[in-house]
């Protein structure tokens, strides 16, 4: 094993158990939220079992809310159909350390029907999954970086869900964007996921104070779609587990706190030769330097964003974070290196040259969100849909730049779930049962908001009315 990758191969992986060095493999997948799910496994038994034949697991795990309650509406698994079992294979370009736990390794996995052996189609990594064939067939493959913002606290979970989640205390007292001094304070638990994360085979950059107090970013090295997804939940979990045994708590929730900036998901894409080796984004004779083919990408982004956003914004917490002036955006729009707009191009050169997608909050489920990104892409492609000339200037001021309704954000879950619902696009690219399968999932997001009494309404209301 490479100390500077931290993946490994089965031959490795072989030794390590015999030699005691690992005790436990987690064999994990992803449910409809981007959590990890799975089974803690014993070393002998995954080399000697799961390697080849897998683990089972019930397939409500696809048909949960965040509460881990099994939720009607869906055609996959329901209670009629009895929550049957989907077999977990492994993927093992995925097995690697994980240096934050002792004696542990991990392993992602792809979800089969047990008993047709045929993939299970709504799983999110085989949504993607889904896109990146639909794009290999297009000639192209896609390679995307996320960039993840979250808040750190003084703290516990526990203490954090004693206290209702409420009067936490922000590791920072200040705004520490790019801030050397306010992040030292906070180094001890950001190396710690710096270079676990790193450990565990996850090229780490760098990472920085982010524009709230007690706010960072971690930001991993871009990769091909599919590797950067499974990157992303794992290095997302690892932030967790890392901050829970030091006694602190971060959250990915993309409005903690409306006094504060939200926390985004910024998700930079582009389009490469098959093969990976020569992006195809870059164009010196092209408008704005740009491709046929980044231009027809850049343009689905542009038109399919308002019926795709709930995949970029999955909660009802999501669209709290669509504030004018303060980073996240509000306007469909483009500029070059413009954050104002949903969408920035960044880059100088082939290599670089690539569109950042600003709608997406670090709730996101990366495989969703990146589905999204390259379905609405390919079809711009294809369509050969122009996005236009770029926009400049402040495009929050969107009543002064005379940017209509289609060209802003939907402001709630509702807009979104109507958008989405309707979407030719989502039907044709992913699928009637998968986007019934999200559609429902996004459905009960809202119809569990509204059956709850929260404190804004009883501080409102109580004595008022």
């Amino acid at each position: 094993m490479s100390r500077l990758t931290g993946l490994l191969s089965i031959k490795e992986i072989d030794q390590m158990v015999a030699g005691g060095s690992i005790d436990t493999v987690i064999v994990a997948f992803t449910d409809l939220q981007g959590r990890l799910m799975g089974k803690r496994v014993t070393g002998n038994f995954f080399v000697d079992h799961v390697i080849q034949e897998g683990i089972e697991a019930c397939n409500y795990l696809l048909a949960l809310d965040v509460d881990m309650t099994p939720l009607d509406g869906y055609e996959y698994a329901n209670w009629a159909k009895g929550y049957g079992d989907f077999s977990g294979r492994p993927d093992l370009s995925t097995l690697r350390l994980i240096p934050w736990l002792e004696k542990t390794a991990l392993v992602l996995c792809d979800l089969f029907d047990v008993h047709s052996g045929e993939p299970v189609e709504v799983s999110p990594r085989r949504i993607l999954q889904r896109q990146i064939e639909k794009a290999a067939e297009a000639g192209f493959q896609i390679k995307c970086g996320s960039e993840l913002e979250f808040y750190l606290f003084q703290d516990s979970y526990r203490d954090a869900r004693n206290q209702n989640y409420q009067y936490l205390e922000y590791h920072s007292g200040y705004n520490e964007d790019y801030h050397i001094l306010q992040t030292t304070r906070d180094e001890y638990i950001i190396r710690a996921i710096r270079n676990g994360i790193g450990g565990a085979g996850i090229p780490v950059e760098f990472s920085k104070g982010e524009a709230g107090a007690g706010q960072h970013e971690i930001n991993i090295r871009y990769a091909d779609a599919l590797t950067m997804a499974d990157n992303h939940v794992i290095y997302k979990n690892g932030a967790k587990e890392i901050a829970d045994l030091n006694d602190r708590s971060i959250t990915f929730m993309a409005k903690y706190d409306m006094d504060q900036s939200g926390s985004s998901c910024h998700i930079h894409s582009s389009i490469w030769s098959l093969d990976g080796k020569t992006s195809l984004m870059h164009d010196p004779n092209g408008d704005e330097n740009m491709s046929k083919e980044f231009r027809g990408w850049l343009g689905g982004q542009l038109a399919h964003a308002r019926e795709l956003a709930w995949m970029y914004a999955p909660t009802v917490n999501s669209y709290k974070r669509y504030q004018s002036e303060s980073w996240a955006p509000t306007a469909i729009a483009w500029g070059t290196d413009n954050r104002t707009c949903g969408f920035r191009v960044v880059g100088h050169d082939g290599a670089s040259h690539r569109v950042e997608n600003r709608l997406p909050g670090a709730d996101c489920n990366p495989y969703l969100a990146f589905s999204a990104t390259i379905a609405a892409g390919l079809s711009g492609i294809k369509a050969q849909t122009d996005p236009g000339p770029a926009f400049n200037g402040n495009a929050y001021s969107t009543d002064k730049n005379n940017l209509g309704t289609k060209t802003r954000i939907p402001s709630d879950i509702v807009s979104a779930i109507e958008c989405f619902s309707t979407s030719a696009v989502a039907k044709e690219s992913f699928g009637e049962l998968v986007h019934g399968h999200l559609l429902n999932t996004a459905r009960q997001e809202w119809a569990a908001f509204g059956g709850v009494i929260t404190d804004w309404e009883r501080r409102r209301c109580f004595e008022q009315f």
